[in-house]
């Protein structure tokens, strides 16, 4: 007998409870490998489904419409941006598109404030020197660092989890504020905090932590011009998306000390293949997409996903919709 539940294709295994949950609801594939479905295996996972969810190494345009077909009702993406997503064509279409925001904030946001303590003072390659058996003794000129008390974080991109790490930076160090952002944002919770152009931002700050949406005019919006407006002292930060930064001229630039250190949770590509200069260097922490990894804030984003999905596939709004048909 021909099912008439929902089918659903969920393009990576997440958090038990929700999986459980739209099993209940749906006929429910689950993509099972560690590794995301290659192209061809998700154009034939998505045929013939009313939802689809998705992830960010996931790339839904036309195609994956065409093969899944025109019952297709909502794609749930398992993450905050949605830029894997032709947005233009759901809207054509009338298929929903729902993501997770604000649940991931505060563990990004922690991430970030982590990669710009561990850059500014040197513990990748510290550490590095005790794994190998090089530590030798205490030096008084070994492994000098920046401190954090009263220098000046620039924010690239003052959105929320931009204005999590602000707070939490004024809070516990006493860091002075400056941004850039699209528009004027109020900012009477992080003290005097001043909305000042990218260079500006780039020249001021001690730090910098890079906090904005993946667009096309965002895109390779930190290369080398601006790489060598930076102090030889500054430390850079990127938790939003890799492609954001020209990553060959960052290297070039580390490895001439301008920037002095950068810490990164996010590359283009994901990963970065083991042999870019930017692996290497060790003034360069690299991590694994690991912000928003707490059990909470994944456990979070997992409920909202299904929570879209099953709107999308009732046809009500969803929780978190980002195109609503």
């Amino acid at each position: 007998m021909t099912s008439t539940r929902p089918q659903v294709f969920i393009t990576r295994q997440i958090p038990r409870h929700s999986l459980e949950h739209l099993r209940s609801q749906c006929d429910c594939t689950v993509w099972a490998d560690r590794l995301p479905p290659t192209r061809e295996e998700l154009l034939q996972g998505v045929r013939g489904c009313h939802g689809v969810l998705s992830l960010l190494s996931d790339r839904i345009d036309s195609e994956v419409f065409d093969a899944a077909g025109p019952q297709l009702k909502v794609i749930s993406n398992f993450a905050v941006g949605v830029n894997n997503i032709d947005l233009a064509e759901a809207r054509r279409r009338g298929v929903a598109v729902g993501n997770t925001p604000d649940v991931l904030t505060d563990a990004t946001a922690d991430i970030a404030v982590a990669l710009l303590l561990a850059a500014a003072r040197h513990l990748k390659p510290a550490s590095d020197q005790v794994r190998r058996g090089e530590w030798l003794t205490w030096e008084p000129t070994g492994w000098l660092g920046c401190d954090l008390v009263g220098r000046t974080i620039g924010i690239v991109g003052l959105g929320r989890i931009g204005f999590a790490v602000a707070q939490r930076l004024v809070g516990g160090w006493g860091m002075k504020v400056i941004y850039s952002s699209r528009s004027e944002k109020d900012t009477s919770k992080i003290g005097s905090a001043r909305r000042v152009p990218l260079d500006e931002l780039l020249r001021q700050s001690d730090f910098v932590s890079i906090h904005t949406d993946l667009t096309e005019q965002t895109r390779g919006m930190i290369g080398a011009p601006q790489l060598a407006l930076m102090k030889t002292t500054a430390v850079l930060v990127n938790t939003s998306r890799g492609a954001v930064i020209d990553q060959q001229a960052l290297a070039d630039a580390l490895t001439r000390g301008r920037p002095m250190a950068a810490g990164l949770d996010v590359t283009d590509p994901e990963p970065l293949p083991a042999t870019h200069p930017l692996v290497e260097l060790p003034n360069c922490l690299i991590l694994p997409h690991i912000g928003s990894a707490t059990v909470a804030a994944r456990d979070a984003m997992a409920e909202i996903c299904a929570e879209n999905l099953m709107a999308g596939l009732a046809g009500l709004p969803l929780r978190a919709a980002v195109v609503q048909p």
